[in-house]
């Protein structure tokens, strides 16, 4: 048939048929170097990768964890090259990343496991170099952002926080002496961990940043006679804290304000930052304990509990700064203390938290797969996919790759705790049987 005898419809669907045609190849092309790339990458675990076209690639050695995924599209390759964390995200989100056999959290855990090999990739090392050279603006939150980016993430239902968190509504790495407590005992224990570096009497006035849904005021206000002012920037929170306060007859001892930190003009004998100094952003970091400073009163002393990385520079992950934590920055513990330092303040304890995040997400993960079907009643299958990922992304991060939690205890004076760490364990031993108490409490009623 000459060109002549082709009706435009036909000549249509030969241009579509070339252009899928250009496209497979492309697609196949793609799928290679993907291959290329993750037989060099996977060394630890057996990942099995089936490709939109059916055809199947082998990865890595024998041992456990075992997973095989299927991806939906041709075009998935080409983007986990490019931006290897947003693109797992969104393909797993969307579906077109699919696992056959294994879970999500084995997974995660191959690619986790495997992250040094992952970051000598050209890709990887370009995104983070362009990461580096636009961080200011990524992580810099001025109030009114700081407010925007609080609502995306803590102005979401509450109910969908209680399908995964113990009963007190702890949003923080937990703390687990042993590995073996529940999560309601390690949440319980967290408290008192903090309760302890920040020597607490009767009478004192604590300001805590970031404070929730209020359990930590809560539990100050109760067990230490302290008078809190709870800090967040989140409707939800304040109001679900206001009403615990007045549930608990503490309202007279315990306020929670909606209003950011660097607003605050009183001054405390203790101040406690716990989960909120990572939302700060590296540009205010100076501006974060400059008001730490202000708010101290001479002999006051503070904590401040954050995750931190392993790594020269902190920085966010694509896919976690894209849909959950907007304006995020993980710090490093070197960059920290040379902020706190140059705001003045003596760092009087440092204490590394490595595993207990990781153990804490396990719980959060599976709390979260036992009550799926009312999450997806709260929002649709999409958004569930999205908080599996993130929460289990989360922990393979705590247990395989550069994350951790640190604690540093903060002072004016140099003199404002005891000579040795003695104190902690001791306060925390005469605190242990009220904690006993309320846990088997708590796991009566559940």
């Amino acid at each position: 048939m000459s060109n002549s005898e082709i009706t435009p419809d036909e000549r249509l669907d030969a241009h579509d048929g070339h252009k899928k045609t250009r496209r497979g190849r492309s697609g196949r092309g793609a799928m290679w170097l993907l291959a290329k790339t993750l037989h060099r990458l996977v060394r630890n675990g057996r990942l099995t990768v089936i490709d939109a076209q059916g055809g199947t690639w082998q990865f890595g050695s024998q041992t456990s964890p075992a997973v095989s995924i299927r991806l939906g599209t041709a075009r998935l390759p080409s983007r986990l090259l490019a931006n290897p964390s947003l693109a797992l995200g969104e393909a797993y989100m969307d579906g077109t990343l699919r696992i056959e056999s294994g879970s999500l959290r084995d997974f995660l855990a191959i690619c986790m496991s495997n992250i040094d090999a992952l970051d000598a990739l050209p890709a990887r090392r370009i995104r983070r170099w362009l990461d580096q050279r636009i961080g200011r603006k990524l992580h810099h939150n001025p109030i009114s952002r700081a407010l925007a980016n609080v609502a995306h993430h803590y102005d979401l239902s509450t109910a969908l926080y209680d399908l995964f968190l113990d009963t007190d509504r702890q949003y923080s790495c937990a703390y687990f002496p042993t590995g073996t407590e529940t999560l309601d005992m390690a949440q319980a224990l967290k408290k008192r961990h903090i309760a302890a570096k920040l020597r607490l009497e009767p009478g004192l006035d604590v300001l805590d940043i970031g404070s929730g849904w209020g359990g930590l005021g809560l539990e100050l206000a109760q067990a230490h006679q302290a008078r809190v002012t709870g800090l967040s920037l989140s409707a939800e929170q304040i109001a679900a804290a206001r009403a615990r306060a007045a549930q608990s007859g503490l309202s007279d001892r315990v306020r929670f304000e909606q209003r950011d930190y660097r607003q605050e003009r009183d001054q405390y004998d203790r101040v406690v930052s716990v989960g909120m100094f990572e939302h700060v952003g590296r540009s205010g970091f100076d501006a974060y304990f400059s008001t730490l400073n202000r708010v101290l009163k001479p002999d006051g002393v503070g904590l401040v509990h954050a995750i931190g990385t392993m790594e020269p520079q902190g920085g966010s992950d694509p896919w976690t700064r894209k849909y959950i934590f907007p304006g995020g920055y993980i710090p490093t513990l070197s960059e920290t203390i040379a902020a706190i330092e140059r705001a003045g303040l003596w760092v009087t304890d440092v204490e590394i938290l490595r595993l207990h995040y990781a153990e804490t997400l396990r719980h959060w993960s599976e709390r979260f797969a036992a009550n799926r079907a009312a999450a997806r009643t709260l929002y649709d299958e999409r958004f569930c996919r999205m908080w599996e990922f993130y929460l289990a992304a989360s922990e393979m991060s705590f247990r395989h790759g550069r994350l951790m939690v640190f604690q540093i205890q903060l002072a004016k004076r140099r003199d404002a705790v005891p000579l040795t760490r003695d104190y902690i364990a001791k306060a925390e031993a005469d605190y242990a049987g009220t904690i006993r108490a309320d846990d088997t409490a708590s796991e009566c009623k559940g």
